[in-house]
């Protein structure tokens, strides 16, 4: 018998789209992807490298199950270098990605129907593992002229007993957006001592104007979700952590040992490199996504999608579709089968996504010219 919890679970509509395309592709169609959030990026060589050394050295065993000590070391100095922030190794937990992280946190956050906070449109994930796990996602508005980040009154109306934290995602997927300095803080102050934020950084270091900030440079009541697939093209080597408050460490191993024993050995020493030795890489990864970027916001605000605040991180843009549809669904399989181009529509994301769609510029600049011609014909054939 199917269980009540994977019964409820809905479709990760972005999921859907890639597979569906899969399928034209596999009968001869030539898709144009602009729906997933992986960097088109080979790995850094020396990433690559550090495993390769790593599995020769025999770097294959289980580890402790919050991550080698090396690993732990290097993401605490990446933090005080890049934050200024002063992080214990020992409140470090290595994860084999984010989203088992995510299972680490909630699971020692929250007891059956205690409830997170969350931005409605938001990651499609967010609700879907809180609510695995036994808790209760409660939603608050967020609004396109506010760059979709949260009004700080809006969250403390929603605060209460059964409210464990509050959930932030900058640079955000599926928006692009970057919380400023200030909006952090005042969303900090706005939290006091009622509940923990919880900031998925995964991210950060893909930001082409200003700077990304931590919530750790504004509190300690707070766990840090982070890891290496974005900014170091490493979807598939499933590698992150979590930074959290020293009260919870235990917990979570203990979650940790059961459920997921450790992340794989040797990609952990690949993550070493990552943070040691990839700089110049890092660097021209950004500026190409930038130069994407700009081009993507040109072509789309010429056609008539609706951006009201630029976005200026991660490799997403999330136009308002409104003038062209009220089902985003529906119009991103019309585009998908009739245009060959996959994107995302924006109800994956709650409702307050829907009339939007993702574009992630995680391509090449002329995969995205090609993918953005084809949509281009698409609206002109419909509107003709």
């Amino acid at each position: 018998m199917i269980s009540d919890r994977s019964s409820r679970l809905p479709p990760f509509y972005v999921m859907e789209i890639l597979e569906k395309a899969h399928e034209l592709e596999r009968e001869g169609a030539e898709v144009v992807h602009m729906e997933v959030g992986e960097p088109d990026f080979d790995t850094p060589e020396p990433i690559r490298e550090a495993a390769i050394r790593a599995i020769h050295q025999g770097m294959t065993r289980y580890t402790h199950s919050q991550g080698i000590p090396s690993l732990r070391e290097a993401i605490a100095k990446e933090y005080q270098d890049r934050y200024g922030v002063t992080v214990s190794p020992d409140n470090i937990i290595v994860t084999s990605g984010t989203s088992p992280a995510m299972i680490l946190i909630f699971g020692a956050l929250l007891n059956p129907a205690e409830e997170i906070l969350l931005s409605n449109p938001c990651y499609a994930c967010y609700p879907n593992i809180v609510e695995f796990i036994g808790g209760t996602v409660r939603y608050v508005d967020v609004y396109e002229e506010d760059g979709f980040n949260f009004r700080c009154d809006m969250v403390r109306e929603q605060l209460g007993p059964a409210v464990k934290g509050v959930m932030i995602n900058s640079p955000s997927n599926p928006t692009g957006i970057v919380l400023s300095e200030g909006e952090i803080s005042e969303l900090v102050e706005a939290v006091g001592e009622e509940a923990y934020i919880i900031s998925d950084e995964i991210y950060h270091g893909l930001v082409y104007e200003g700077r990304e900030h931590s919530v750790l440079e504004y509190t300690d009541r707070c766990f840090v979700l982070n890891g290496f697939s974005k900014l170091y093209a490493m979807t598939g080597w499933r590698l992150g952590y979590v930074i959290c408050p020293p009260e919870f460490v235990r917990a979570m191993q203990k979650i940790q040992q059961n459920i997921l024993i450790c992340a794989n050995s040797f990609v952990q020493w690949a993550g070493i490199a990552a943070l040691e030795e990839t700089a110049t890489y890092v660097r021209e990864m950004v500026e190409t996504y930038d130069r994407r970027r700009k081009f993507l916001l040109e072509r789309l605000k010429a056609m008539g999608f609706g951006i009201e605040v630029e976005p200026t991180g991660a490799f997403y843009i999330f136009a308002n579709a409104s003038r062209f549809t009220t089902d985003t669904y529906r119009f991103c399989l019309d585009v998908l089968e009739t245009a060959h181009l996959a994107i995302t529509p924006g109800i994956d994301f709650g409702s307050g996504g829907e009339g939007y769609v993702r574009f992630s510029y995680a391509n090449s600049l002329a995969n995205i010219e090609e993918g953005t011609e084809r949509l281009k014909r698409f609206l002109d054939e419909r509107e003709g």
